[in-house]
């Protein structure tokens, strides 16, 4: 038996997508895909800078499922330095798309922080690079071992 799951996907759209100081990015983005029809995307590449931003890291120690008394929740006012945003765009159970990103910001010291993205306020500019997955069979259901929500991949050839 294998220890994974796997879909394969084809290329679909791509695009350079600026977003508006004072706006708010998850917002924006998720307006974005649902105005041009995109179900399944990851973010190839993100710089700028934000303010407001509103990120979650794992407790050190923490053990599974991942609950919130397992997580420290951080604000940070910023302006940050914007220096890598990655992550997918899923649709979840009831077909709205879950925005599920992971974020990297520096201080004007230099110091980086980061984690899973809640969300930020873009502070100049922020510059995403996205491309479109053309791909059926996934969503995001919430994971009853790993406590947060995660790909499910449906049976079929992809999936031992």
């Amino acid at each position: 038996m294998k220890d994974y799951w796997h879909k394969e996907w084809e290329q679909g759209r791509r695009f350079i997508l600026k977003i508006k100081p004072g706006r708010r990015l998850k917002e924006s983005l998720s307006q974005f895909v649902a105005e041009r029809g995109i179900k399944y995307a990851v973010i190839a590449s993100a710089v700028g800078s934000v303010s407001q931003v509103h990120l979650r890291g794992i407790k050190a120690g923490a053990r599974l499922p991942i609950t919130e008394a397992r997580m420290n929740q951080h604000r940070i006012e910023g302006p940050l330095e914007l220096v890598g945003l990655e992550g997918n765009l899923v649709p979840d159970e009831s077909g709205q798309i879950d925005c599920h990103l992971h974020i990297l910001v520096a201080k004007s010291s230099g110091e980086v922080l980061g984690g899973h993205l809640f969300d930020a306020e873009v502070f100049a500019s922020c510059e995403i690079i996205l491309s479109e997955a053309l791909v059926a069979g996934i969503e995001r259901h919430p994971s009853k071992s790993g406590g947060v929500p995660t790909i499910f991949i449906q049976e079929g050839e992809d999936r031992p």
